[in-house]
């Protein structure tokens, strides 16, 4: 029998009042309520059940708070990563702007050291063309000093060629020409006339009369004179040039020929390059120089000829700072050819404005006083 709800007290579940019964269609022929010991039986399944459903929304409380923490676990470990991944990019950055730092301040280091040194060698630029600017002023004036003594040097040798010929010599400019009481007393070298005129008066064959001392009969030799014509109308120092070869071989040669075949070769190089230097000896006495096993240790020793003579004069070669004595035998032959080489520097150089003839007995007076020299005929020293 249904004795009413339990009592709270008796520890029963709820009534059945408080709990919904559920209704079970059933067949037609049932269409009557159930039984209570089916509602008892149905409310105690239904007590299970609703003791299950806590424990069932327990766990999923719990495996939501599980999900949820692995989410936080592996946000945290992104985010961590994350982090590191930043400060790792923000050390490369730093490092890339401590490099480039460095790099800066070499740069700037380096620039104000080349300004510097641009600055120190402009400096030095403008004092060495202050300095060469100086020196070529002072090159130029000194230039033009000789250029100023050098023109007038040439005006008063194209003054004495041009009014001075063998034809016509000038006895003003060559007062040795002159009658012995009109000339005078003179110092330096006294010229000896040659034999044909001093000696013997020579016979004019084509006059018949006789001539003066100063004056000889000449004939111009036609071969000569060619060959001078030629060599005339393209001047040059060529020995291989017919006219100067044959001048070479008749006249330089032989007379630049001494007993010292060594120094006279230096000798003869030296005259044809115009670096001989002719120097009087003086008082002090001088080192011995030795040429061609001859020592020349005074001025009594010609050192071309090896003869003892006495030495008045002493020549140079070039730069060398060595001196050889000659006697006036050989300083007659070295100035004789000196001479020659001289006025066909003069033709070359157009300081000679005359007409071929002239020009031509000139030359051949020239290599007369080189035979002569040549033959031992040399004017005696005062």
């Amino acid at each position: 029998m249904w004795s009413g709800p339990p009592q709270p007290d008796q520890g029963l579940p709820p009534p059945l009042a408080a709990v919904p019964v559920p209704w079970k269609s059933t067949d037609p022929c049932q269409g009557h309520r159930e039984s209570p010991e089916a509602l008892v039986e149905t409310s105690a399944g239904e007590e299970a059940q609703g003791q299950e459903g806590p424990a069932a929304t327990q766990l999923d409380v719990l495996r939501l708070r599980s999900s949820s923490m692995e989410i936080r676990e592996k946000g945290s470990e992104f985010l961590k990563e994350e982090l590191h991944r930043a400060q790792k990019e923000l050390k490369l950055k730093d490092e890339e702007c401590e490099r480039l730092s460095k790099v800066r301040e070499q740069l700037e280091q380096e620039l104000e050291e080349l300004t510097a040194s641009l600055f120190e060698e402009a400096h030095k630029m403008v004092r060495e063309a202050n300095m060469k600017q100086a020196a070529s002023e002072k090159q130029l004036k000194e230039a033009r000093g000789k250029i100023d003594m050098l023109q007038a040097e040439v005006t008063a040798l194209k003054t004495l060629v041009i009014t001075s010929t063998p034809a016509s010599p000038n006895r003003e400019l060559h007062p040795q020409l002159l009658s012995p009481t009109k000339a005078g007393p003179r110092k330096g070298h006294s010229r000896h006339k040659s034999t044909s005129s001093t000696l013997c008066p020579a016979v004019c064959p084509a006059a018949g009369h006789t001539l003066t001392p100063d004056r000889e009969g000449k004939e111009v030799d036609t071969i000569l004179f060619a060959e001078f014509q030629a060599w005339r109308e393209a001047p040059t120092l060529d020995k291989t040039c017919p006219f100067l070869e044959r001048v070479h071989r008749e006249d330089v040669g032989p007379c630049l020929d001494f007993t010292m075949q060594e120094l006279s070769t230096l000798v003869r190089a030296a005259v044809e390059d115009n670096t001989l230097t002719i120097e009087p000896v003086a008082s002090q006495t001088l080192p011995a120089v030795k040429v061609a096993e001859v020592e020349c240790s005074s001025t009594n020793t010609c050192a071309l000829s090896g003869l003892t003579r006495t030495c008045r004069h002493r020549i140079r070669l070039g730069d060398s700072e060595s001196h050889y004595y000659i006697s006036p035998s050989s300083r007659a032959r070295i100035t004789a050819v000196c001479n020659f080489f001289t006025y066909i520097r003069y033709i070359q150089q157009g300081l000679v404005r005359q007409d071929a003839e002239p020009m031509f007995w000139e030359i051949m007076r020239l290599r007369k006083e080189m035979s002569l020299a040549k033959l031992g005929f040399f004017p005696q020293e005062a």
